[in-house]
């Protein structure tokens, strides 16, 4: 076989024709990936206060997994480990890289992971153009160069399918299906010359799936057009956790309604019904007039826990009890997001995991 360094820059096989996949998250990891936040935009008026819960999601993670950040120079580096140490983290945990950024969604703008554990080069990665949500956030050009760097580093072969991609549109359950939301991967501002039939072949191709299901529209306030991770999330290979609004007059009761009809009819890539376990919404988080895309879903699964958005909420503690349950064998922790939000993400929109293989 041709070597797996020039098949990916010359386009001549697709990951999957090689035998790679797209890992579940709550496989093991051996690293997260972030991008340290630093574009004032994203938080207009607000950005400092999100430092202390920022650094306490990675000391939480960083006791079960290394946790990569790449930072725009040096000043940025040291202001990232006061922050860090201030929180307790174990530093020895953690690795900057000076891959600059224009801002800090990593799930985004990071690399997409694949593993082969019967392959001599075990894990590659896919480069997807990245066009900052439709256009929404010029520019993105540094956002778009992190997997190039981050292959560099990792001295890993880099496929580039040639289309925009989010990695907070697409959610697995690491044999084979993968669920997303036709609200964003359908939508006009991504890759307007694809029909449906032709983004499920890039899916099937460049994660190593073979089986696409679709929920409808996502929450009001998602700026991203309807990520999957705001809304269902797989938390083992026949289980997802669904959000459901509970009052029938808030904006998402609709929405997720229909979502959770349409879960109820799939089935998986081995013809099993999905176990549906429904999450409740926090009441509607709204800041200068604008509503947040609060939702208990964006949660990152690492090694050692599982971090959760909480939103000073009644229902924290029920989102957390639910979610218990789901991972057993994780110690399962709510942050307060209440200001990270106001960025319109939170802890699994920052984050990208790196499978360990």
């Amino acid at each position: 076989m041709a070597d797996i360094f020039e098949l990916a820059r010359t386009g001549g096989a697709t990951p999957a024709e090689l035998g790679y996949y797209f890992p579940a998250e709550f496989a093991p990891h051996r690293a997260m990936w972030l991008s340290w936040p630093h574009k004032e935009d994203s938080w207009p008026g607000k950005i400092h206060t999100i430092y202390p819960r920022y650094a306490q999601f990675i000391k939480e993670i960083a006791k079960g997994e290394k946790v990569h950040i790449n930072v725009l120079d040096d000043g940025m580096r040291q202001f990232a480990i006061d922050h860090l140490n201030k929180a307790g983290v174990d530093m020895n945990q953690i690795n900057f890289h000076l891959f600059p950024t224009n801002d800090a969604w990593c799930r985004d703008h990071g690399p997409a992971f694949l593993i082969n554990p019967n392959a001599e080069q075990k894990k590659v990665l896919v480069k997807w153009d990245y066009n900052a949500w439709g256009e929404k956030y010029p520019p993105h050009d540094l956002d778009n160069q992190i997997p190039f760097r981050i292959a560099e580093y990792l001295n890993i072969p880099c496929f580039q399918p040639g289309i925009v991609m989010e990695g907070g549109s697409v959610e697995f359950n690491g044999k084979g299906t993968l669920l997303t939301s036709k609200a964003c991967l359908l939508n006009k501002n991504r890759n307007p010359h694809l029909n449906q039939a032709q983004i499920e072949k890039y899916l099937c191709d460049y994660y190593g799936v073979n089986h696409i299901l679709w929920v409808g529209d996502g929450i009001v306030g998602d700026d991203t057009d309807g990520h999957i991770d705001d809304i269902t999330r797989f938390v083992n290979e026949d289980t997802v956790v669904t959000v459901v609004e509970e009052h029938k007059g808030d904006d998402n009761y609709d929405i997720l309604q229909e979502n959770l009809h349409l879960l109820k009819k799939m089935r998986l890539e081995n013809d099993k019904q999905l176990n549906i376990v429904e999450l409740p919404m926090p009441k509607a988080v709204i800041w200068e007039g604008q509503r947040l895309p609060a939702s208990y879903a964006n949660f990152y699964i690492g090694n050692a826990a599982v971090v959760v958005p909480t939103f000073r909420d009644k229902n924290d503690q029920k989102a957390l009890d639910i979610l218990k349950e789901c991972f057993p064998d994780r110690k399962v922790i709510g942050i307060d997001s209440t200001d990270i939000i106001w960025g319109l993400g939170s802890f699994h929109c920052l984050s990208q995991q790196e499978p360990e293989v």
